[in-house]
């Protein structure tokens, strides 16, 4: 596949990026300048992580942020629907699944939060997987996706759009294994919604308190996002004052209940098949907008 507008056929995209899982992180700095390191630590950052919580990684591809994200001290799963990506970082230490983003193979609120990077762009469905990213996480967990947006700036957005966009093929012709792949990537992120869109499709999903942040003067955003409470604290919240003390408080724990991700062994299996894949690949931070709404975004020129 080599064009964004064959509708992100799921089977299509796990092959293509199958096909360039050789070189893919060479590329990947190449053609970002090296800010893709960046933005791995902006992401890292956003999400806040602890020592001991549970984070799942989805569109993983090698694993690269993954270990950038356990550097925290938290646990950290590898999620990606190809298997060439996940054998490609097979050494990595982080524990690896083969996954379908639009049917997690974890329980109900199994991970403290999660997490995509350049992948959401690619998966078909996009308010689905954002929902079914929320199904996964605790109530008052945390969601960052980091993916490719649109410049601020609007001479550079010409140009970066209808120039810079189209020499991406030429440069991966010179580095990649699958220079067909950088054409779509080039479309993809030509035909993505921008930030404030982008927040609405979150929003959408059943997320709350949407933010997001521009980097590199917008051609990469942060949409951060929190799981609201679950319904037996919603309840408590509606009923009147002097029975709140007899319900569950809001913040309490849900019951324990084993979750998928307690397993720390490795399932990338040699005959598995992959599914539909949430697939994927600036400086200081902007200042984002009130909690609950989306920030609005700032004059050109003000973000690192």
């Amino acid at each position: 596949m080599s064009r964004a507008n064959l509708d992100r056929d799921p089977h299509e995209v796990a092959q293509m990026f199958d096909g360039v899982a050789k070189h893919y992180d060479r590329t990947n700095s190449l053609t970002s300048l090296g800010f893709d390191r960046h933005w791995r630590t902006v992401t890292a950052r956003e999400l806040g992580l602890a020592a001991g919580e549970k984070v799942l990684d989805i569109a993983a591809g090698t694993a690269v942020s993954t270990v950038a994200l356990a550097q925290s001290g938290a646990w950290c799963v590898a999620a990606d629907f190809s298997l060439g990506m996940l054998r490609r970082g097979a050494h990595r230490p982080v524990p690896k699944v083969a996954a379908n983003a639009l049917r997690l193979p974890f329980l109900d609120d199994a991970f403290d939060a999660v997490t995509v990077s350049f992948g959401l762009r690619n998966m078909k469905g996009t308010v689905e997987a954002l929902a079914e990213m929320r199904r996964v996480v605790r109530p008052g967990g945390r969601l960052v996706v980091c993916e490719f947006s649109t410049p601020t700036f609007t001479p550079f957005r010409f140009v970066y759009l209808n120039y810079l966009m189209r020499a991406l093929p030429a440069i991966a012709r010179k580095v990649a294994s699958n220079p067909d792949a950088y054409v779509y990537l080039a479309e993809s992120i030509r035909a993505w919604p921008a930030q404030r869109q982008l927040a609405e499709l979150v929003e959408q999903a059943g997320w709350r308190e949407v933010e997001w942040t521009n980097l590199t003067g917008g051609i990469v955003a942060l949409h951060r996002a929190s799981k609201p409470a679950d319904k037996v604290a919603e309840k408590v919240a509606d009923k009147p004052a002097d029975r709140v003390t007899d319900e569950p408080a809001a913040d309490e724990p849900a019951a324990d209940k084993p979750a998928e991700a307690d397993e720390p062994a490795e399932k990338v299996a040699a005959d598995e098949s992959p599914g539909d894949r949430p697939t994927g690949a600036p400086v200081a931070d902007e200042p984002t907008g009130e909690r609950g709404k989306p920030a609005a975004e700032r004059p050109a020129g003000t973000d690192a």
